[in-house]
């Protein structure tokens, strides 16, 4: 997770950050990162990781030092790529002390039948108390805004609370999440045209139309002028906007455009393993395969510990079902499988039958 160098001179707007959805959530953003990006120079507060605006940010991690006020604690907070310090403010309940008990609001508590405001409400700030009150080592979760102080970076905690993981499941979660965040969000500039309207080329557009209609109607295989009428409105919209922005000048045909847009869109729905020769990954034949050469060959003494290498399924399955079968491809089926238990993972690369 890199974030790219941008110029000050490059950063938008600020009537167009509200546009960025992601400048509206809380960012869980790997603590590096937060200590590395950007501040903006039109409004201090604001943030860019990737010209992406950020103001509130999520994190969790493990407390490696702590200090108490009377009005906040300050906590470190380690998630493995830094420490960044957290101010968490003490809530009301916190901050009170127990006022001692005489012995006539002792005997109006056993009158109330059963039922004491005054414990309860002890109860609760004890609650509150484990919950907030943390020591080294444990593990703490912090959303709140990103702050420099003294020139260096905090989070001015808006919630905080003790998170109980005895069997690190929600650490795991959290580090399987954040990576995918990272790729599908964080990691992809968010662009901007002069209208403060997302200047999502006409090949992403033409894509995303193709992969829905792919996933919608369940499309095993196809040709391409079975698509091809799908993407007539992208380029007629395209051929509008250049009739009325300029002087008609000589170019391709629209006929010609549509062919060529949709020669890209089919070689990046190639590369990304959605479709393989005109094959969706939806083919069930192909599910079928891939699972019959793992049950097969997990069977075998060399493949019975450490599962079917993914080459391995990947060689098999083109001699079984399609030599225009690509890794790709394989890898999006064997994750679907993965998902359905119907096989697991020994390793990054390995995979057995269940």
């Amino acid at each position: 997770m890199q974030a790219a160098v941008m110029d000050l001179a490059e950063e938008p707007p600020s009537m167009l950050w509200g546009l960025d959805p992601i400048f509206s959530a809380f960012a869980r953003l790997f603590v590096r990162d937060i200590l590395q990006i950007t501040e903006s120079t039109q409004v201090p507060g604001i943030y860019f990781y990737n010209w992406h605006p950020i103001y509130k940010v999520d994190v969790l991690g493990t407390v490696v030092y702590k200090r108490e006020r009377d009005d906040f604690f300050c906590y470190g907070v380690d998630d493995g790529t830094g420490v960044i310090n957290c101010l968490c403010w003490k809530s009301n309940l916190l901050k009170e002390e127990e006022a001692p008990r005489t012995s006539g609001e002792a005997h109006s508590d056993a009158t109330l039948g059963g039922f004491n405001p005054v414990a309860e409400l002890k109860k609760l700030r004890q609650a509150q108390q484990k919950r907030c009150r943390l020591e080294i080592g444990e593990l703490l979760r912090v959303r709140g805004r990103v702050k420099t102080s003294r020139q260096q970076r905090e989070i001015m905690a808006s919630t905080f609370y003790k998170v109980d993981d005895p069997m690190m499941a929600v650490q795991i979660a959290w580090m399987m999440e954040v990576p995918q965040l990272y790729r599908q969000f964080y990691d992809k500039r968010f662009q901007l045209d002069a209208a403060g309207s997302s200047a999502e080329s006409s090949l992403s557009k033409a894509t995303n139309l193709i992969k829905d209609f792919l996933k919608q109607r369940l499309v095993t295989k196809f040709r391409p002028y079975d698509v091809q009428d799908l993407l007539q409105p992208l380029i007629a919209s395209r051929l509008q906007t250049q009739a009325t922005e300029q002087e008609p000048v000589a170019g391709p045909s629209g006929r010609q455009q549509l062919s060529h847009l949709l020669k890209e869109v089919l070689q990046v729905l190639q590369n990304e393993g959605v479709v393989y020769r005109k094959v969706t990954v939806q083919d069930k034949d192909l599910f079928i395969a891939v699972k019959d050469v793992i049950r097969e060959d997990s069977r075998r003494e060399k493949y019975a510990e450490s599962g079917c290498h993914v080459l391995h399924i990947l060689s098999a399955v083109r001699q079984r079902y399609s030599l225009n079968l690509t890794k790709a491809a394989l890898e999006l089926v064997l994750k679907t499988l993965e998902c359905d238990s119907d096989i697991v993972s020994t390793s990054d690369s390995h995979y057995v039958a269940l």
